[in-house]
């Protein structure tokens, strides 16, 4: 087994720490992590979720626990807009199972940091400026100055200079419409017993649909948490640079929706969801509004000389795969392994390289096929009934991925 030396985390969000830890674990002496922002990461508040069968793994392998605040949800269910439906949630379509945790990003973050040893070297507000492969390791650049290490972990999300460094030449591919992202406390919500706890909404319209759940607020208390996909009107000025191939793809920080952008999502909620869903969307302060493209790529391979990459450096796979979080975790159980057994760097590299790299393509693959079915191609969803939803949904879903896949052992 090896053990010893130099490891650089690049970012420090929940892939850089769940990193920094598996670096820990597997044996590294010294660890470096560099996150480019200087606040406080805990302060995003924005909800994702963990599947049961992929939380047991995970808490099994310690990388989460039950002290992570989280709400556990148990079914689907599927709305459409009907204005002859007396109910204001819409007709329901379909029941199906929903066997999800679901946490905050935020407290999550602030959990797995608490969970980095002491020992590692955490600096915010300090960006990697440059990677430079030499011998037996990289050169890490900042600001600051520069230093050897033997082993880059990057962790810097889609934008990430690890990738850049390795495969300069993979940039992320918009996928031709957005996600419109809010949060708010529970409190705010008006008829909560129309809602019961432990349900996940999907209200769909022809272009699209929106998934509601709640979440934690970290302080005992909860929000509800929603994403609403679609495609803008073509000739909506969106002001994201969605063109500019050399940038990619531009996301707006909450506050940022142009008015143009505010409009539409009022079109949505207001003549397209059924009306206690669309009244959710508007109780949502323009504070805590804010919008991604949807894109996705994926590396040729997941390491490269010295440079590892775990989460979305490696992979963005759309969020409808419900395993954005779950990915990110996984890679790091794999890298602990993947060090604790090795015998050289090249070993550690290439063990986690054969289960990551194939991993993080399956999971490219089913959000380009789910955003297909529930965006791009939507089927007539006012005709739909049990039996026809779940059909669809197991040829949407195809391999069974949804989730997460299970985790190698």
């Amino acid at each position: 087994m090896m053990r010893g030396g130099k490891v650089a985390v690049v970012g420090g969000s929940i892939a850089g720490c769940a990193a920094a830890l598996a670096a820990y674990r597997g044996g590294a002496d010294e660890i470096t992590v560099y996150e480019r922002a200087a606040g406080d990461l805990a302060d995003r508040g924005v909800g994702l979720a963990v599947h049961d069968a992929r939380y047991a793994e995970l808490s099994s392998a310690g990388y989460m626990d039950a002290g992570m605040p989280w709400v556990q949800l148990v079914r689907r269910r599927w709305y459409v807009r009907d204005d002859a439906a007396p109910a204001p949630v819409g007709r329901e379509i379909a029941v199906m199972p929903f066997p999800f945790r679901t946490y905050n990003w935020g407290p999550l973050w602030r959990e797995l940091r608490s969970r980095v040893p002491a020992g590692a070297d955490f600096r915010a507000g300090t960006p990697v400026t440059a990677l430079r492969p030499e011998p037996g390791g990289v050169r890490v650049e900042t600001a600051d100055g520069a230093e050897h290490v033997d082993l880059v972990i990057g962790a810097d999300g889609y934008r990430s200079v690890a990738r850049a460094a390795a495969f300069g030449d993979v940039r992320p591919a918009y996928a031709g419409y957005l996600a419109w992202r809010g949060a708010f406390p529970e409190a705010r919500l008006t008829d909560p017993g129309l809602w019961d706890d432990e349900d996940c909404v999907y209200a769909v319209f022809p272009g699209g649909h929106v998934i509601i759940y709640r979440i934690p607020d970290g302080a005992g208390g909860r929000r509800v948490n929603w994403v609403l996909y679609t495609a803008p009107p073509p000739d909506l000025d969106l002001g994201l640079g969605l063109d500019l191939q050399l940038t990619g793809p531009t996301s707006l920080p909450p506050g940022g929706l142009t008015e143009a952008l505010s409009a539409h999502l009022g079109y949505v909620a207001d003549e397209l969801l059924p009306p206690y869903w669309g009244a959710v969307l508007l109780a949502t302060a323009p504070e805590e509004l804010f919008l991604q493209p949807m894109y996705d790529f994926t590396a040729p391979r997941c390491t490269a000389d010295r440079v590892l990459l775990v989460g979305d450096a490696a992979a963005v796979a759309r969020p409808h795969t419900g395993a954005g979080a779950v990915k990110a975790l996984q890679d790091a159980t794999v890298l602990e392994s993947a060090l604790a057994t090795a015998d050289t760097w090249t070993d550690a590299l290439d063990t986690y390289d054969t289960d990551r790299t194939l991993s993080g393509r399956s999971m490219v693959d089913l959000g380009r096929r789910l955003g297909g079915a529930l965006v791009q191609g939507t089927p007539d969803w006012s005709a739909m009934d049990q039996a026809g939803m779940e059909t669809w949904w197991r040829q949407a879903d195809g391999t069974g991925a949804f989730g997460g896949r299970e985790l190698r052992r």
